[in-house]
């Protein structure tokens, strides 16, 4: 290898050891996830691509901004931030392994004017006898020591917590795993939706791509309600679902019931309630101001029909009693929206019970057009969202080692005490890695206790 490819080499290992492109990996993602939040992502309604031109829908699509997460440079970028935490942890980790497994158990002199903790106190005590009642003290209020006899006289060391110093490898190690768990989940998993009528079954869903996937078994709906508060709006909708393979029910997975914030999950597809609807006809008449000419008119949900004066409605919402929304009114009623020839549109609600209710819209638009609600068939459909992350739990281990990373990082620090015996001398060094104050508090306090030993010595 030459000397220009090892500096290259080199240069490249420093970047991603760089804590400059971290931040800047970091600011990149913050910024993609803005514009995923900001557009719709999947296949986007019709009204938010009206409101755009067509040079921006054909950039946008180019970008890969309707599927942003599941982009080749949204995973680039995730791949990226993880060789830079592998990169940073590999570069920072062996010190910090060797403070750990190899301590400093010398409290030397170098070493004693480095530390901001540091007392001494006479005695007069056989530095050999003395060792064995500090080794004991300090066994007791702070943790078990290291003894070692170096530079003609006697050396303590005891540490807390010498493992916490990894706790910021703990969080690299949990946003690594959590990064795989996304881009697994990314690759290999999916959003969809179905919509399945009362007593239909499906065995496809639409995914956000417009493509159709197979599930490998069926889902039917036995059954669809919905309760209602007082005024009329839905409290709660629930579907009845059972899953079929080869045509048959399966056991553990019959008329299981799914509500809002209880999905259902089966071979790691999860099944959410997301949106409900008449799956049934709207039944209407049509005719003329004097009644004549009356004509029968059937629309479903996602239907439209001709009007004789060339206009064309679609229903929007049905209810059994008008009297929930407009008091002074009852009966069942229909909310349609008319388009007219010239391009307007209105929405307009058609009632049963009140026909001089019709008739005065049609007067008053002119267009000698009666509509009347005749009612609607009782069926319901229920619309799910439809989930597969098979990184999912992978995530979830991220998530669980970052809180013990972070707890360790923020309320356990590596706390250390030397003592130096030596003829007419007690040395009492300290230092922690982190939180400086509350051990300083503990270190006098240690040194209180060392000071009430000695002085009990020399009464003897």
């Amino acid at each position: 290898m030459t000397n220009q490819q090892r500096n290259f080499l080199y240069s490249l290992w420093d970047l991603f050891c760089s804590l400059k492109l971290t931040m800047f990996l970091l600011i990149s993602l913050a910024v993609i996830s803005i514009i995923g939040t900001v557009i719709p992502q999947g296949t986007p309604p019709e009204e938010y691509l009206a409101q755009i031109s067509q040079t921006k829908i054909n950039l946008y699509k180019a970008l890969g901004f309707f599927d942003m997460y599941h982009s080749w440079w949204f995973i680039l970028l995730l791949f990226l931030l993880t060789a830079n935490l592998v990169a940073c942890s590999i570069k920072r980790l062996p010190n910090i392994w060797k403070i750990i497994t190899q301590p400093v158990t010398v409290l030397s002199s170098n070493l004693e004017k480095s530390i901001a903790n540091i007392a001494v106190m006479k005695t007069s005590a056989e530095p050999a006898a003395l060792k064995d009642r500090m080794a004991a003290l300090l066994k007791t209020d702070f943790a078990e020591p290291t003894v070692s006899e170096a530079d003609g006289g006697w050396h303590l060391f005891a540490e807390k917590t010498p493992w916490c110093r990894l706790s910021v490898y703990f969080v690299h190690l949990s946003i690594i795993v959590i990064f795989i768990g996304a881009i697994i989940g990314s690759i290999f998993g999916y959003k969809g939706y179905v919509n399945i009528p009362e007593g239909g079954s499906v065995s496809k869903v639409m995914l956000r791509s417009g493509k159709e996937l197979d599930l490998g078994f069926s889902l039917r709906l036995e059954q669809f309600s919905v309760a209602k508060y007082p005024n009329g709006a839905p409290k709660e909708f629930k579907s009845i679902l059972t899953v079929l393979e080869n045509g048959k029910p399966v056991p553990d997975f019959t008329n299981a019931r799914v509500i809002v914030n209880d999905p259902l999950t089966y071979k790691g597809i999860t099944f959410y309630q997301s949106s409900y609807g008449n799956a049934g006809n709207y039944f209407f008449t049509v005719s003329g101001l004097d009644g004549k000419n009356s004509q029968s008119l059937t629309l479903d949900s996602n239907s439209s029909a001709t009007l004789p004066d060339g206009s064309s409605m679609h229903v929007l919402e049905a209810t059994d009693d008008i009297s929930q929304f407009i008091p002074e009114y009852s009966g069942p009623a229909a909310q349609v929206e008319i388009h007219t020839p010239q391009g307007e549109s209105e929405k307009v609600i058609v009632y049963a019970d009140n026909p001089e209710l019709n008739i005065q819209h049609a007067r008053e638009h002119k267009n000698g057009v009666v509509l009347q609600y005749k009612g609607a068939q009782k069926k319901m459909y229920t619309g799910l969202q439809v989930a597969k992350d098979p990184g999912v739990w992978i995530v979830w281990s991220g998530c669980f080692l970052m809180m013990i990373g972070v707890y360790a990082a923020f309320f356990l620090s590596h706390r250390r005490i030397w003592v130096h015996i030596r003829n007419g001398a007690v040395t009492i060094g300290g230092n922690t890695s982190k939180n400086q104050g509350a051990f300083q508090n503990t270190f006098e306090d240690l040194v209180a206790k060392f000071k009430t030993h000695l002085s009990k010595e020399k009464q003897r």
